[in-house]
């Protein structure tokens, strides 16, 4: 009997096929070096990083985010409802114990034709485990568990996005800020040059070309504010969705040059695996996908449950009230014939697991662009700010030339007007080049995973 038994259970097995493995066009094989060919300091990221930019009211906001976001409130429940799904898993693996009570009292005619009234009851408590001993419900637990991680970590990914965000705005903001600056400073200025070139076309010193090009370049410095102050409004009615707030102004801290940038910590790219929440999110994806793949292998096996119930049994007809009753037993569920289903069960999962793989090959190659981009921009960032630095400064003093000759009788407008543009031109793309580079730095520090993920709950 025992035999034929096992050659049952063996040829169940053999219904499901072979396990088939993780494709190997799914693998990943992180990089030895960065591409840019930067120093690697395996040094920690900060679980607070955003404070290395030194700004207070940035800090303030990234707090008030974390604390009101929904977002963050939509991931935190589905974290919550994956714990609960975890929880149900793990359940069916444990013993069920259940109370059954009935009673009530009927009228009935007996065989001589009379009524019989009567009452009875019945208490039983009933028990049932499942032996699961080909671990089906252990791989579910199992997926189910992978599924909460998978959560946990999205919930990391979701943070550490709005914080990134976030701080990228905030910079988007002060350099609007600073923009807008420039081209008050520059419209005063212009003003200025305007009031004196219509004294002096007045008076018969100056011509009225003169005037015309002062007109049409102090109307070309305002015409460009409103633009600037429109994206300011903008910006601000972004951050304040981000804090959860209705539109309305920020709070400023530092200024733009005020803002320090920080030397982020490049890791080996090994690490970038390590310490990005959504790697981690997709390798746990991976499990449940393979934990599942187990467990409808599993359902070609028979399942073996026991059982047991106990209790007591009381009735106007027994004499002897109340009695009790009991029953003992186990049950075999073997599948013989489902047309299929089971099979295309295993292959289902077999495909979806194959997919998350795939998934985490793809997630783990654009983490990898996303640390190259950031950092090439960063370094070239930093060229392009000393560049224009230097640019700013010679600028600055051919424009203060310019206009110095063009008082003294020296050379015409026409060169100031020049110098004029130029440096407005130059003190706009520096305050754009310095933001770009802030907003490069927080993209690197988001594409190596932010801080420790331990630290982020």
């Amino acid at each position: 009997m025992k035999r034929w038994i096992i050659l049952g259970i063996l040829a169940l097995a053999a219904c499901a096929g072979p396990r088939k493995d993780i494709p190997v066009a799914a693998r990943i094989a992180p990089p030895a070096t960065w591409r840019s060919g930067s120093m690697v300091s395996e040094g920690p990221i900060g679980a607070t990083w955003w404070k290395a930019f030194g700004d207070p009211a940035l800090d303030a906001m990234v707090s008030e985010a974390l604390a009101d976001n929904d977002d963050i409130e939509i991931a935190a429940a589905r974290l919550e409802e994956a714990r609960a799904q975890f929880k149900v898993a793990r359940s069916a693996q444990r013993p069920t114990i259940d109370a059954v009570a009935a009673g009530g009292r009927t009228r009935s005619v007996n065989d001589l034709g009379l009524d019989l009234d009567q009452w009875a009851g019945q208490g039983e408590v009933q028990a049932s485990f499942d032996l699961d001993l080909f671990g089906r419900l252990k791989n579910t637990t199992a997926a189910a568990r992978a599924a909460m991680l998978a959560s946990r970590y999205n919930q990391q990914t979701v943070r550490l996005a709005i914080i990134s965000t976030l701080a990228s705005a905030y910079v988007h903001l002060r350099t609007q800020d600073d923009a807008l600056d420039v081209l008050k400073r520059t419209l005063e200025a212009r003003q200025d040059s305007l009031v004196l070139i219509r004294r002096r076309a007045e008076a018969g010193y100056g011509s009225q070309l003169d005037l015309a090009q002062a007109q049409a370049e102090y109307a070309a410095t305002a015409q460009a504010i409103p633009p600037v102050e429109l994206a300011i409004t903008k910006l601000e009615n972004g951050l304040a969705l981000l804090l959860g707030r209705s539109p309305g102004p920020i709070t400023r801290g530092k200024e733009l040059t005020g803002l320090i940038v920080p030397e982020v910590p490049t890791k080996l790219p090994a690490s970038v695996l390590r310490n990005r929440p959504d790697l981690a999110a997709a390798e746990q994806q991976i499990v449940a996908a393979d934990r599942t793949l187990d467990a409808a292998r599993a359902a070609f096996m028979p399942d073996i449950s026991l059982s047991a119930s106990g209790g007591f049994v009381s009735s106007s007809l027994i004499p002897q009230d109340p009695l009790s009753v009991f029953a003992l037993g186990g049950s075999i569920l073997a599948p013989i014939f489902n047309g299929g289903r089971l099979q295309a069960q295993a292959l289902a999962a077999t495909a979806r697991r194959d997919q998350a793989a795939f998934a985490y090959r793809k997630a783990a190659l654009s983490a990898f662009r996303e640390v190259e981009d950031s950092m090439a921009a960063t370094d070239r960032l930093s060229q392009q700010e000393q560049a224009l630095h230097q640019e700013n400064q010679a600028l600055f003093r051919a424009q203060t030339t310019a206009t110095h000759r063009y008082r003294e009788g020296y050379s015409p407008f026409l060169d100031q007007l020049d110098a004029q543009r130029s440096l407005l031109a130059s003190e706009l793309a520096l305050a754009q080049t310095r933001g770009d580079r802030l907003v490069a730095v927080i993209s690197l520090y988001q594409a190596l995973g932010g801080g420790d993920p331990a630290l982020m709950d």
